[in-house]
């Protein structure tokens, strides 16, 4: 099979971390008998400084003619003063917009290998979770109407949240189908208890809720979301929440893990199409020193071959190899600051370990 894949390095640590994962999507290719043709296009800070522009629109027609995109990083404090319709990150919004990608998903799963890198106590990361947070991603806060204006000589400030039925129900749906092919339990986080907004939102996922009688669900406010996440992670399994909300508890969710170099995503919409990328940021204070963890982005790579090509062994081949690669005891200067362990090794060794492991 062939399949064309669009490349945004980014910004920072982005090209160094998109090339650790092109080579393990070589290697898997190689051993399963698939083609990977990989076109690179400019996106984020480095559009800007080239054409004036965050997203192109060659990069935008690049990424829809390809079958499935992965970014990198994007932005960094050399673009942080620019006014906010051209900074870095509105590329990603637009992406996310014009390839109709709705729903985000952000696995967090403790690794074995990895319980003393937890910051949770010990008892809590040896029982173990392995939590899925679907968050919606086109709707919200981030797309609500915003601007500022002159209110009796006082300078304000505002952005509108916003959901319509739609939107809620088709990120619900996502929800309640990955429970069905998990442990069976959705928890909606909102806040009912203020936001008519989050009222909407209860009631049309209770409502969807209903045609799943199979799955479990329960309700829960964000502030005791953000609780309980690091008082019992493995009370969760599938977590439904806002664009906003999603974007907090899921980088919350990722620091529980040990690393936030170690989680990948997927964006998903109507399509096959998806866009994968690690959730972690550009890290433009280490790039080019060799020292980026690439594992977000290999199991990025690994989420594209499971959800965008339907290639769930070879995806299975690539998280075996990165766990095999972890229990042996290699580590990137991340991991080796969390849990306390020796000598760290580079992005390209650590991409090295790895595919050495798919070699086996």
């Amino acid at each position: 099979m062939e399949y064309k894949v669009a490349l945004i390095p980014g910004d920072g640590i982005g090209p160094e971390i998109i090339d650790g994962a092109v080579k393990v999507l070589e290697k898997i290719g190689g051993i399963y008998g698939h083609d990977f043709r990989f076109t690179s296009y400019l996106a984020g800070g480095c559009a800007i400084d080239a054409t004036g522009k965050p997203l192109p629109e060659e990069t935008l027609e690049g990424c829809l003619a390809s079958d499935s995109v992965m970014l990198g990083a994007v932005g960094g404090p050399k673009w942080d003063t620019l006014p906010g319709d051209i900074r870095p990150e509105k590329a990603l919004l637009g992406l996310r917009k014009e390839l109709g990608l709705y729903t985000n998903l952000r696995p967090a799963k403790i690794q074995p290998a990895l319980a003393d890198a937890c910051v949770l106590r010990k008892d809590i990361a040896e029982r173990g979770f392995d939590i899925l947070i679907v968050r919606e991603l086109t709707g919200g806060i981030y797309f609500g109407e915003r601007g500022r204006r002159d209110k009796n000589g006082v300078e304000e400030a505002y952005d509108t949240e916003k959901y319509d039925v739609n939107e809620i129900e088709r990120v619900a749906r996502v929800a309640f189908e990955s429970a069905r092919k998990r442990r069976g339990k959705v928890t909606s986080i909102d806040k009912a208890n203020v936001l008519e907004t989050s009222r909407l939102w209860r009631e049309t996922v209770h409502r969807i809720g209903e045609e799943y009688p199979d799955v479990e669900l329960a309700d829960m406010l964000v502030d005791n979301a953000a609780m309980q996440l690091v008082r019992d992670p493995s009370a969760f399994d599938v977590v439904v929440t806002s664009n906003m909300f999603g974007d907090i508890l899921s980088d919350e969710a990722s620091q529980v893990t040990g690393s936030i170099g170690l989680l990948a995503s997927a964006s998903l919409g109507a399509t096959t199409r998806g866009m994968y990328e690690p959730i972690h940021g550009s890290a433009p204070d280490i790039a080019g020193t060799d020292k980026a963890n690439p594992i977000a982005t290999i199991l990025s790579a690994a989420m594209m071959l499971r959800y965008s090509f339907d290639l769930g062994e070879e995806a299975d081949c690539i998280e075996r190899a990165v766990e095999k690669v972890l229990l042996d005891g290699w580590r990137t200067s991340d991991i080796c600051e969390a849990d306390r362990a020796g000598e760290a090794i580079g992005c390209r060794e650590m991409t090295e370990k790895i595919l050495e492991a798919l070699g086996r």
